[in-house]
């Protein structure tokens, strides 16, 4: 399995030397520049020795103190030579990355959420919109800056007998948890015991 990994990763590298390849952990990832992602795809889905012609996933993944902050990963399986590839590319906010519809059709609601979990453009794309969250929703969940709590919170009102999006209000401060072991047991306890001069109790 090795050996065929490295065959593949010296075809691809011979037919894009720009590429960044590397095996790790029985897998073969490429990092291209995102102007070449489609035809890197469409050669991975049409070349004898690739036969790439599954989609499985498109993902992001943010990196917020990176210029690039975004990864956008593609997963792909060929079900003829029995091996899976993945395919990075790194954006920003404000560039586009070519949309991959044309060529896995499975695209188009990946790139959605992508869209719509991170902000992740892509040029060319048939119908790019948001796809899991409400209308009107603000700023894009899964990135690594946005608040736990989110920015608004939707309820029933019932005098207006509609669905009111308001400002979050928490209802209690943040609190502070104890995380220690209740093996161990916490240091303020053994404390207390030594000031009294007793003994903790063997359990």
């Amino acid at each position: 399995m090795a050996g065929e990994l490295e065959q593949l990763q010296s075809r691809i590298a011979g037919q894009w030397p720009d590429a960044q390849t590397e095996i790790a952990l029985g897998e073969l990832t490429v990092k291209i520049g995102a102007p070449h992602i489609v035809p890197v795809l469409t050669f991975l889905r049409d070349d004898p020795e690739c036969r790439f012609t599954l989609l499985i996933d498109l993902c992001g993944v943010d990196y917020p103190n990176r210029t690039l902050r975004f990864d956008v990963v593609y997963h792909l399986l060929s079900l003829e030579k029995n091996r899976r590839i993945r395919v990075k590319v790194e954006t920003d906010e404000k560039t586009a990355v070519p949309s991959s519809v044309a060529v896995h059709a499975a695209a188009n609601w990946f790139e959605r959420e992508a869209f719509d979990m991170y902000g992740i453009l892509f040029s060319g794309h048939p119908d790019l919109r948001r796809i899991l969250t409400d209308y009107g929703f603000e700023g894009f969940p899964l990135r690594k800056d946005f608040p736990l709590t989110g920015y608004v919170e939707v309820r029933w009102d019932e005098t207006q007998k509609r669905v009111v999006y308001e400002p979050v209000k928490l209802v209690q401060e943040w609190r502070d948890f104890d995380f220690l072991s209740p093996w161990e047991g916490a240091d303020y306890i053994r404390a207390w015991h030594e000031e009294k001069g007793k003994d903790t109790p063997n359990r």
